[in-house]
């Protein structure tokens, strides 16, 4: 990872580090507040219709089903600023900026070529957030089980909270490399004349192999893996703050 820095910065410049900074700040603050606010709208919805204790007795399952629900509406919003993002780091000289490089694209290529990869960026991130989710909520109820949340701190609550959201970001990581590496491909490049997704997905799977889409995990561990860690102790907090402490809890 370090030498990969080391070699961008050599032959591009630092400030090819930044390249994709815009769209990626507005893609994923919007796709994160859809995501962590429907999950938890989510797994109200299925404490509605199964009741409480039927929704904490199979409490694995709402969560999985609440994050992938929550994370489809997410990436609605998502795929459009992803594209640009990718655009813009694969052809630096494309466009100034995320309004820049949205409007070009909108314009020479239309809406669709916003979400020629929706199905990959779906491949890629419900099962990223079901396993983000869901190893958090375990790793946490864990943690809470032997050291009674009543009995913390706040700031041993936020520790908690950091290292749940390091393991969770860690297993979400690994979940979704094969698709990130296939959704960079797919955005980096134009399908020929007539290809659907799929046939494109399908072709560059093959290429790839199962080696080659683990390519960069080691630095995608590190990035995910703070990341969620981050996520998880600002979310905490700020429910603490809002005075929605706990939020939708099903753990017993």
């Amino acid at each position: 990872m370090i030498g990969g820095f080391r070699k961008v910065i050599q032959t591009e410049g630092a400030g090819a580090l930044l390249t994709g900074v815009g769209p990626t700040f507005a893609g994923y603050f919007l796709q994160g507040a859809l995501k962590f606010g429907g999950y938890e709208f989510f797994k109200q919805q299925s404490i509605n219709l199964l009741g409480y204790e039927t929704a904490s007795n199979y409490r694995t399952g709402v969560y999985l089903a609440s994050a992938g629900a929550a994370e489809f509406f997410a990436d609605i919003a998502l795929c459009p600023l992803e594209a640009t993002r990718i655009r813009l780091v694969s052809e630096p000289t494309y466009a100034n900026g995320l309004i820049g490089g949205f409007t070009k694209m909108l314009k020479t290529e239309g809406i669709g070529a916003f979400y020629a990869g929706f199905g990959p960026i779906l491949f890629k991130q419900i099962p990223y957030t079901m396993a983000k989710f869901v190893v958090y909520e375990k790793v946490a109820e864990a943690a809470f089980r032997v050291f009674p949340k009543k009995d913390l701190s706040d700031s041993m609550q936020t520790v908690v909270n950091l290292g749940s959201g390091l393991t969770a970001g860690f297993a979400a990581a690994i979940v979704s490399q094969p698709a990130d590496t296939m959704l960079s491909k797919i955005n980096k490049t134009k399908g020929a004349p007539g290809e659907g997704t799929t046939t494109r997905l399908i072709k560059i799977g093959k290429e790839l192999g199962l080696r080659g889409s683990y390519t960069g995990i080691g630095a995608r561990l590190f990035m995910v893996g703070t990341l969620t860690a981050f996520q998880f102790a600002i979310y905490g907090d700020l429910k603490k703050a809002l005075g929605a402490t706990g939020g939708v809890e099903i753990s017993k």
